[in-house]
């Protein structure tokens, strides 16, 4: 029988690497199938982050080649910026060594696990080192070096070092910055929905600022599948910023830690500077909450005493964090990038507006495609995004998939039996979740955790581009029949009275008021063009009245309102109601009349804006128009007036917060401290709000 001591002395410690070694299905690689997508998707995700933090539009090459057994080889090649050679090894030698770990803003990895698993998954099942080509735009030549991992002192092993000139070996020219990986694994390759082709056509569509392109060989070297997904817009992702953690979001580990590294000799400023939210108003009652003296040095705050702070961070009225760390694709992009790999003839998108939950800002966004080649048998697709990356598999585990089949989509023309799971028809949706912390069901991030606030934005997400779609359906019904009843009264009429003038030896009698009559409706046809030498978008709405009186209306139209995007020619000039929302008075639509709308925008490229939306105002109804919701309209004009109040009080908060900085170092005495006067309004309590 062992005893306690010779139980002791067999305890050693195990290195990250070597517990990733013997457990590599939390990286991902747990199947052949699936081995091949987490290697590819790590260095495309790489590839984005590097080329977007430099600003450089990203051009990304995936190759794979199969060989002997079930072996295959992995080239992937950027545009970045490229490494410099003394932290190649680093980046792909070492578990847990990332540059985003600590920061709190949206990105695609955090844990500085991903590409050096791709290392360690070679070296263990093919026993082969990984290549690595880079270049940075001030050396003359590139680095050359092959790459494995020792596991038990996670660090990188090097060999076959040297410096090149880096031909490029499609064009021969020399490369200027970039980065090439060439490794060797186990892994199968296969086609479907769950396959690197189908990865890299998801990626494509959150990143339409991104070219992508895949070849894959059989073992005789004979391509077997291609894909080319050229860029659809020069628009790099918005810059994110760094914020502060929320008191919301913050635990009593993570409080002590902040507290024991504080270098502020004052409470007050302890939470102003280390906090988002917080402002000297906020910082005074966290603090009289928790009893706890403002003049306090941080370092000496006692562990009773960080747990009531912890409490009073729940009681107290804070300002949301900011929502600049997050970069949503948005509404004009999404319908780009669905374009590059759906045909479709009808797109409807929303951008949400940030929330928070546990102090943590995201951000949804939902598109529907509906149409063209998709498939009417069978379930919709659906795309599953969180902070632009795709994800592939564990789709009925997801949030973002339960939040999707919490709707009743046969109540917008989506066939959904027993109003249960996925609805069936030739549609898509997108769902992406931008966050600072995405929650993940497991460690290899292939579905989004459950919860409530985030499930409750993309249910309403999902209402917004269902009646998008149910419009849309709606409208062409409308205007099918009113075509075929109108060419059907202008077929048999005018027949009908050109037989019975001759008969009766008469003139043909003027049609117009009878048609009129028989049509009774009003008609509304929209046309877009697009002018290539102007680079105009060119919008028509022509409005038809076959009544028997005249009419009068408002007529508004959503158009793709952004920066840098503006109407031009508009000749009945009209007026801003909200944000991409136009309207023009139409006062006197004579009977048998009608009366057409003319503007251009500019600032978008061809193919950017596809669909009008036209709503009225007015008595009756308008086919091929929707009737403007006020109390909808109402709510997006307090939105913008909100975002507005919220931007004003930030900026208010932080002059304030740089006076009392001043004051607070000019004077230690915490009764001479000014009092900050922000207004207990809107942004107070963000939850409330929500």
């Amino acid at each position: 029988m062992e005893t306690s001591e010779q139980f002791s002395n067999k305890q050693k410690q195990i290195s990250i690497s070597e517990f990733f070694e013997k457990n590599k299905h939390f990286l991902g690689f747990d199947t052949l199938q699936r081995s091949i997508i987490t290697a590819v998707k790590e260095a495309v995700d790489n590839s984005l982050d590097a080329c977007e933090e430099t600003r450089i539009l990203p051009e990304i090459r995936v190759e794979i080649n199969r060989l002997k057994g079930d072996r295959i080889e992995l080239i992937t090649q950027d545009n970045g910026p490229g490494i410099p050679r003394n932290d190649i090894e680093n980046v792909f030698g070492k578990f847990l060594l990332g540059s985003r770990f600590h920061a709190i803003r949206q990105t695609r990895g955090q844990q500085g696990i991903g590409i050096t698993g791709v290392v360690m998954y070679s070296q263990l099942t093919a026993g082969s080192k990984t290549q690595v080509i880079s270049k940075i735009g001030s050396d003359s030549s590139a680095v050359y070096v092959e790459l494995g991992i020792d596991t038990r002192k996670n660090r990188a092993t090097k060999s076959g070092e040297r410096r090149e000139i880096w031909l490029d070996d499609l064009t021969g020219d020399p490369v200027l910055h970039g980065l090439r990986i060439r490794t060797v694994m186990r892994a199968k390759y296969q086609r479907g929905r769950q396959s690197v082709h189908q990865y890299l056509r998801m990626t494509s569509i959150v990143n339409p600022h991104a070219s992508i392109s895949l070849v894959v060989r059989d073992r005789n070297g004979e391509m077997i599948e291609e894909g080319n997904w050229a860029r659809t817009t020069e628009k790099l992702p918005r810059e994110v910023s760094e914020i502060k953690p929320h008191p919301h979001g913050i635990h009593l580990g993570s409080l002590q830690r902040l507290l024991r590294e504080a270098e502020e000799r004052k409470m007050t400023s302890f939470l102003r500077h280390n906090f988002s939210g917080v402002s000297m108003r906020a910082a005074r009652d966290i603090l009289a909450a928790a009893g706890i003296d403002e003049g306090r040095t941080p370092r000496r705050i006692r562990a009773e005493e960080a747990q009531e702070m912890v409490s009073a961070f729940q009681k107290v009225k804070l300002l949301a964090p900011p929502t600049d760390c997050l970069s949503p694709i948005e509404d004009l992009l999404i319908k780009k990038g669905l374009s590059k790999a759906i045909d479709s003839r009808f797109a409807s998108t929303i951008t949400r507006n940030p929330k928070v939950s546990n102090g943590n800002p995201f951000q949804i966004e939902v598109g529907l495609v509906f149409g063209g080649n998709l498939s009417a048998e069978g379930p919709i697709e659906v795309l599953r995004f969180a902070n632009r990356v795709p994800l592939m598999y564990q789709q009925g585990g997801c949030l973002l998939t339960k939040a999707l089949e919490a709707v009743d989509w046969k109540r917008y023309g989506l066939e959904h039996p027993g109003g249960r799971g996925i609805p069936k028809g030739p549609a898509a949706v997108l769902v992406h979740l931008a966050s600072t912390n995405v929650q993940f069901t497991s460690e290899a991030k292939e579905a989004v955790a459950d919860n409530e606030e985030v499930f409750e934005e993309i249910r309403l997400a999902m209402l917004e581009v269902g009646r998008g779609l149910k419009n849309h359906l709606k409208k062409n019904s409308q205007r099918k029949k009113a075509r075929e009843k109108f060419e059907l009264i202008n077929i048999i009429l005018p027949e009908i009275s050109r037989k019975s003038s001759q008969l009766l030896s008469r003139e043909e009698p003027d049609l117009a008021p009878v048609i009129t009559k028989i049509m009774d409706a009003v008609f509304c046809e929209e046309e877009l063009d697009w002018d290539d030498e102007r680079k105009l978008a060119i919008c028509s709405i022509t409005v038809y009245n076959y009544t028997a009186r005249a009419r009068a209306y408002t007529i508004l139209a959503k158009w793709p309102e952004e920066d840098g995007v503006r109407i031009d020619e508009n000749a009945l000039g009209g007026r801003k109601e909200a944000k991409g929302l136009w309207a023009w008075r139409l006062d006197t639509l004579n009977p048998g009349s009608s009366t057409t709308i003319f503007f251009t925008v500019s600032g978008l490229t061809k193919g950017e804006w596809s669909e009008v939306d036209v709503f009225y105002r007015g008595n009756g109804e308008v086919i091929g128009a929707t009737k403007i919701d006020e109390k909808l309209l109402d709510e997006l004009r307090k939105t913008e007036a909100l975002a507005a109040a919220e931007l004003e009080l930030e900026q208010q908060t932080e002059t304030m917060g740089h006076l009392s900085d001043r004051a607070e170092h000019n004077s230690p005495d915490p009764a001479t401290e000014p009092t900050e006067q922000v207004q207990p309004t809107l942004f107070d309590n963000y939850e409330a709000e929500e």
